[in-house]
Formats: C-alpha cells, sequence, structure tokens
C-alpha cells in the first residue's frame, strides 16, 4: 500500500454510483477478513497482529473481540487527527463507520464458528491458514476498493506523512507494537500470556505477501475509473 492511496481517497460527492460499487466491494472485503480473524481466534495458535489487542483486552474485560476492536479503531481515529491536524482530510472519519461494521462482524464470525471443533495440532494450523488466507483476501479487496484504508492502516499512513519512512517498514514496527502490548496486557491483566502464539507469527508473515500476491491478480480486475 502507497501514500498515493490515503492521499487519493475518493470523495464521496462524486460518481455516487460508482462510489457505491467501491463501498460495497470495501464491505466484501472487510467481511471476507472478519470471518478470517474469527477462524485465527478459534484455531488458538494466536491471532493476527492488528486483532492481538482487541483479544487481550477481551480476556480481563466484558468487552467482545469485535467491540474491543471497534474502541481500538477510535483511539487510532484520534492518533490521526493528532498527527495531522489540519492537513487530516474529513474523508477520513469514514474509518468510523467501517471499523463499526468490521467490529459487529468480527463478533458475528467468532459467533459463526464456534461449532468447528479440531482435536489435532496440524488441525489447528489448518483453521489458522485459512484464517490467514481470509485476512489476506481482505485486505486485498480492501485496498482494490481504494476508498477508505481500516484505522490501523491510517495511523502507519499518517505517520509517513510526517516521517521520512516508508510504508512497509513503519507498518512492521506498528505490528511489532501491538503484539508488544497485547503480550503486556494479557500477561499483566489475564496472569499469563494468550493470543500471541506462532499463528502470530505466521501471520506477520504470511498476511503480506499473500495479500500482495491476490493484489496482482486483482490488477487484472479494472474498476470504474482506474488507469
Amino acid at each position: 500500500m502507497d501514500l498515493y492511496l490515503y492521499e487519493g481517497m475518493i470523495e464521496l460527492n462524486k460518481l455516487p454510483i460508482y462510489i457505491l460499487k467501491r463501498y460495497l466491494l470495501l464491505l466484501i472485503g472487510l467481511s471476507v477478513m472478519a470471518f478470517g480473524v474469527a477462524l485465527s481466534i478459534k484455531a488458538s495458535l494466536g491471532t493476527s497482529p492488528i486483532s492481538s489487542v482487541p483479544y487481550a483486552v477481551s480476556l480481563f474485560t466484558p468487552l467482545t473481540v469485535g467491540t474491543a476492536t471497534i474502541i481500538m479503531h477510535v483511539v487510532f481515529i484520534i492518533i490521526q487527527i493528532l498527527i495531522l491536524g489540519k492537513k487530516y482530510h474529513p474523508i477520513q472519519l469514514m474509518q468510523l463507520p467501517v471499523a463499526v461494521f468490521f467490529g459487529y462482524l468480527t463478533d458475528f464470525g467468532v459467533w459463526a464458528v464456534r461449532e468447528i471443533t479440531y482435536d489435532t495440532y496440524w488441525q489447528q494450523w489448518l483453521l489458522c491458514l485459512v484464517g490467514i488466507l481470509l485476512v489476506a483476501a481482505g485486505v486485498s479487496l480492501e485496498v482494490k476498493a481504494g476508498v477508505v484504508v481500516l484505522a490501523g492502516e491510517g495511523v502507519v499512513l499518517a505517520i509517513c506523512k510526517v516521517l521520512p519512512v516508508k510504508f512497509g517498514y513503519m507498518k512492521v514496527g506498528f505490528d511489532v507494537t501491538l503484539v508488544a502490548i497485547a503480550c503486556i496486557l494479557s500477561v499483566v491483566f489475564a496472569g499469563e500470556l494468550q493470543g500471541v502464539r506462532e499463528g502470530t507469527v505466521a501471520a506477520a508473515f504470511l498476511v503480506g505477501l499473500i495479500a500482495k500476491r491476490l493484489g496482482k491478480l486483482l490488477s487484472y480486475w479494472k474498476l470504474e475509473g482506474e488507469q
């Protein structure tokens, strides 16, 4: 994902039908991503970095993973506003309803996969890998839609706008920070390390790689207005 995606977000007052189609694609991507997160949680091998903090918070509070996700994204939006100040584009406030949609979908996904069972370690890995694939596919569709990014990516892009750091490096640092926070929260408040395991490491490496590959495939599908 490049900075042009953040700079060139499509205005809502232009081409209404065109916008609706892109937002529909975004919602599909978020739905796929939410079920990927749910499967990762079900596998019990560690969640993806972006979901690690909400999952850790859900362990010692009455909040669900989805509700904690929404709250975290609200914090991310506030951080973006503080970083960018007057340069913050109001269109990015669309991250809020997107976060709410994604949060509730995540809770629905967790409920929907509750009956899935496994007996062996390799079955856990199968669930984990399917979850990683779905998260990557969701990310690819989100990027393809090109209308608004999730608040987590928004924070990284905002930082890259004020610091001379490439998005890829900043994203890695951001993910590592989230995982570290999740580890601290789970150990301090839940009494043991939970939600961060080998599956978290696999997600950190594989989601980006798979999303990049899928992005290349999606590049052959030209949406209205694309060059």
